[in-house]
């Protein structure tokens, strides 16, 4: 669309967002190795002067507007098994750094967001070298399949502990049956995963967003046009509205 008519769609969503007293994350959506600028698909291609532009633009635009509360760096760097070359940690904290001076020294006063490797999901590393820089946060995925039953102790050691010093949030959760449209790993399971991930965030106050709400990307929040939920959709209504 090019970045004119995408910052168009951006204030569009924010508006609305401020109507409905929401606040959100801007993510800058790739999959891949930002380091050798290679990615797991054509439609997640980018490059650092690009991606580090993107993060100027939104610091200038929206680094004052309170309702952009975050500012998710990079989606979910992975090397594919080093398909994409290879990416070490103090390579990847040195593109985050930056990005969090540009988007900063640019008036971006949100939360930078930070993701660990293996798709976003592991934050090992954090443990002996976090991410130089003072008001951020972490982020991982931690879909079903990324690790076998039980999962509590393995979520602690890949990416839990991590709360015990820094901001935690799960930028995407959730599941599809193995019937489900879209079916994939590492997403395919049942209702277990949501009670495990859901009480295992609320004891550490861990926050979550719930993915996706579309009826086409699983796992898929409604199934049809007048928004009916999924098997998906429904166990996590169930479980946000119980919030209240």
């Amino acid at each position: 669309r090019g970045k004119e008519a995408y910052i168009m769609q951006l204030d569009q969503g924010i508006e609305k967002a401020g109507d409905l007293g929401m606040y959100e994350i801007i993510d800058w959506h790739s999959i891949g190795n930002l380091r050798t600028e290679m990615y797991q698909h054509e439609m997640y291609n980018t490059t650092q002067k690009e991606t580090f532009d993107f993060w100027r633009t939104i610091g200038r635009k929206y680094g004052k507007n309170t309702i952009v509360a975050f500012y998710e760096l990079y989606n979910e760097p992975t090397t594919f098994n080093n398909q994409l070359g290879t990416l070490k940690w103090p390579d990847w904290k040195a593109l985050n750094e930056e990005m969090i001076t540009i988007v900063r020294a640019n008036g971006g006063e949100g939360i930078p967001l930070v993701a660990g490797f293996n798709w976003a999901y592991a934050l090992t590393p954090v443990n002996n070298d976090p991410i130089d820089a003072v008001g951020i946060a972490y982020v991982a995925p931690p879909y079903p399949q990324k690790r076998s039953k039980p999962w509590e102790n393995k979520w602690t050691f890949d990416w839990g502990f991590v709360k015990e010093k820094y901001p935690v949030i799960l930028t995407e959760i959730g599941f599809s049956g193995p019937e489900d449209p879209g079916a994939h790993i590492p997403v395919i399971s049942d209702e277990s995963y949501g009670e495990a991930i859901t009480s295992y965030s609320d004891k550490r106050g861990i926050s979550y967003v719930v993915w996706v709400f579309d009826m086409e990307w699983a796992p898929r929040l409604y199934e049809d046009e007048n928004y009916t939920p999924s098997r998906h959709g429904r166990y996590f209504k169930k479980k946000m509205t119980s919030y209240k």
